[in-house]
């Protein structure tokens, strides 16, 4: 029995590879993701590695006979039935979907190909962090125009200075601004769980000690007793009054109390805004309050797709920031480009972490350019 290691850029080398070294017969045991070199984590360039064997009998592809690994026959990817009985074998159906999937990582490769190592670095640094593809495909274009006009082309280290000039710029078409710049009603929405009422503390704080403003609380998230309690015990710390809410009149006449009031903070209920009616009761509890800042809190935690819709339902809201917690739970900053591009829409504080009033910071162009490129200066 022939096996072979095989090393390749792509899935498909490797493939082609096997094929001129074990032939049309060989079958693929075993396949993974490899990443040699690179600099503290960064510019790491990922190779395939692939264990194949040749048998010099009839090779029949079946769990008993390679109990242990994946199997896949080059030479039957299109009869993948199991002869004994006539049912579709789904540990090899399985290692083919795979197969495809990195056969279309070998495609988007092939795209980065055209460009210079060190553009392809770069990109691969911001394709770790979670940034799309069809904005991955913009900023290579433009860095690798602005490179080639740089005088110090040849330099690599003038690549980080374009690359964060670049994510600056387009972030930098929508607002980021501080509570400082909010209206008067500064209202905090989000899904459950995404650190809300720690964050309406931790600004709070910041308008209290730092600004020396008068800052009243209104909660209406009476779903949950240990929220209010909270929420309580930040009012007491801060010595901001605070009202607890249960129907619209009780919210129309709290603001009406809190009239001379610099700030009024509104705590929600978090719920599963995915079903468009608790949107609505949102919606019904502000009434026709225009002196609103509506900012919508979203961890960065998430699953990304599960994000989207969130936001898509709250967006009638008027939302007019984002605030990004959880940043110390996750490497993907990406999202927040993403999200920030695709609904045009700011943001105005990331979190990380639980401490009130620290772990928090003024969310702005460059600091968040400085989360997708891994700058350890954040």
């Amino acid at each position: 029995m022939n096996i072979k290691k095989i090393i390749a850029p792509t899935m498909s080398e490797a493939v082609q590879k096997v094929k001129r070294e074990l032939g049309e017969n060989a079958v693929i045991l075993h396949s993974k993701e490899i990443y040699n070199g690179g600099f503290l984590g960064m510019f790491r360039k990922k190779n395939f590695e692939v264990i194949a064997v040749l048998d010099e009998h009839t090779i029949k592809p079946s769990p008993k006979s390679y109990k242990n690994a994946n199997v896949i026959n080059l030479s039957q990817t299109d009869k993948l039935v199991d002869n004994d009985t006539s049912k579709v074998n789904e540990d090899i159906l399985d290692e083919l979907a795979k197969l495809r999937e990195e056969m279309k990582l070998y495609h988007l490769d092939h795209t980065w190909s055209k460009y210079p190592d060190v553009i392809q670095n770069k990109i691969q640094v911001l394709k770790s962090a979670g940034v799309h593809e069809s904005y991955l495909v913009e900023i290579a274009d433009n860095l690798f125009e602005k490179w080639q006009q740089s005088t110090n082309a040849s330099q690599e280290d003038i690549l980080d200075e374009i690359c964060s000039q670049i994510i600056e710029t387009e972030l930098g078409k929508y607002s980021f601004e501080p509570i400082a710049n909010a209206n008067k009603i500064i209202h905090f929405v989000g899904p459950t769980g995404v650190g809300k009422t720690t964050t309406i503390a931790k600004l709070a704080a910041e308008a209290v000690l730092d600004y020396k403003k008068k800052v009243a609380f209104i909660t209406t998230d009476t779903y949950r007793i240990a929220a209010i309690e909270q929420i309580k015990t930040y009012a007491e710390l801060l010595q901001i009054p605070i009202e607890v809410v249960y129907e619209k009149e009780d919210f129309q006449k709290a603001v009406v109390q809190f009239a001379d009031y610099d700030y009024i903070f509104i705590d929600t209920a978090g719920r599963n805004y995915r079903e468009k009616k608790y949107i609505d009761d949102l919606r019904g509890i502000l009434g026709k309050n225009v002196d609103v800042t509506t900012y919508l809190v979203l961890a960065l935690s998430m699953k990304e797709e599960d994000v989207y819709p969130i936001i898509d339902n709250f967006i009638p809201l008027n939302i007019q920031q984002f605030i990004f917690t959880k940043a110390d739970e996750t490497n993907s900053f990406g999202m927040m480009y993403n999200i920030i591009m695709k609904y045009k829409i700011g943001a105005a504080y990331i979190t990380a972490g639980q401490d009130v009033p620290d772990d928090i910071n003024p969310a702005t162009p460059k600091v968040i350019t400085k989360y997708i490129l891994r700058d350890e200066q954040v």
